[in-house]
């Protein structure tokens, strides 16, 4: 298919699809996987705390991907530690030569004049309608709006992402995306009938071949359906979609006994380094595993261009049906 949307012709990728960026997991062999795909990818910064090592998987990085277009993820949450290297961050990215930032976490416009000096095309996320206005009217240049049914963080208002789709079609001016829960072409197909201009994915890419993450990992995720994730940390307001596992029942169970729990008292089950031992051994009982509802759609291990390739197919399908479905209403006039 040829695709031409606002998301291909700005970035400069074949297909309307970005894989988000993705907490240990989003490095250079995904990235550069992605970029070969003809989808956008970005580099967690968040993975690499130390500068040298975030400018080294640049480097990888664009050693991977040719040509090819690739961008780096900054997630701007508040830190559980002191100092604020966010500006720095930004400053090395375009130093690198990066030309697209995907931001999440907070309203972006403390930083909006630096970004636009750096000359970084910005791709904020957002969890509803009203946090992408908000980001249209500080300058953003594009955001992606992810649904309740989204892995990680999907907000406080949890809003689903086809009422964000009908909602952001009618009220944006600016290029907006599609994710939460999505993982098949026809989804695809109806965002852009929606008025985006493209999707974005995390859940249905971790069982690519070229995730660095155990086999054991990825096997769960093939087995596991769209029933088995749970929401927690809502108490904190830090709500989070994972996989549903020990560490989920364990935490619930403490927010419901107690009512005053703080994100301190849950940190020795929700680090994140507990989390990225999954990764590495494949043992997927402990920790906060971001996951979505698409996991009803990952439905086995494969390279991340077979996973596209498959997801286009779907998607023409879909253009396929939908072009049957207006000619009979044509000639039924």
């Amino acid at each position: 298919m040829i695709w031409d949307t606002e998301l291909t012709r700005r970035l400069g990728i074949r297909r309307p699809i970005v894989a988000g960026g993705l907490q240990w997991l989003a490095n250079a062999p995904y990235v550069s996987a992605a970029a070969h795909a003809g989808i956008m990818g970005f580099i967690t910064a968040a993975s690499f705390p130390d500068p040298a090592d975030l400018r080294a998987e640049i480097a990888r990085t664009r050693a991977a991907c040719g040509t090819l277009p690739f961008g780096v993820n900054v997630s701007m949450l508040p830190k559980l530690v002191p100092g604020d290297q966010t500006e720095d961050i930004f400053r090395l990215i375009a130093d690198e030569g990066v030309k697209v930032i995907e931001t999440s976490g907070r309203n972006p416009e403390p930083y909006m004049p630096l970004l636009k000096d750096l000359g970084l095309t910005v791709l904020h996320k957002v969890p509803a309608v009203r946090y992408a206005l908000k980001a249209q009217a500080v300058g953003v240049d594009m955001v992606s709006i992810v649904g309740a049914e989204c892995g990680g963080h999907p907000g406080l208002v949890m809003i689903g992402s086809f009422v964000n789709g009908a909602m952001a079609g009618e009220a944006l001016d600016i290029p907006f995306l599609i994710g939460g829960g999505v993982g098949h072409g026809s989804q695809l197909m109806a965002a852009l009938g929606m008025g985006a201009a493209g999707v974005v994915m995390g859940t249905r890419l971790l069982v690519s071949t070229e995730l660095v993450a155990h086999e054991g990992y990825k096997r769960a995720l093939v087995a596991a359906t769209e029933r088995d994730t749970a929401l927690s940390m809502q108490s904190v307001r830090n709500t989070v979609r994972t996989l549903a596992n020990d560490t989920t029942a364990e935490v619930l169970r403490m927010e419901a006994e107690t009512p005053e729990i703080t994100i301190q008292d849950l940190m020795p089950l929700v680090a994140g380094k507990i989390g990225r031992k999954a990764y590495e051994s494949g043992d997927v009982s402990r920790g906060l595993l971001s996951a979505g509802h698409a996991l009803g759609l990952t439905d086995r291990i494969e390279p991340m261009a077979d996973i596209i390739a498959r997801i286009e197919t779907q998607a023409l399908a879909a253009q396929v049906r939908l072009s049957d479905a207006v000619q009979m209403a044509e000639a039924a006039q």
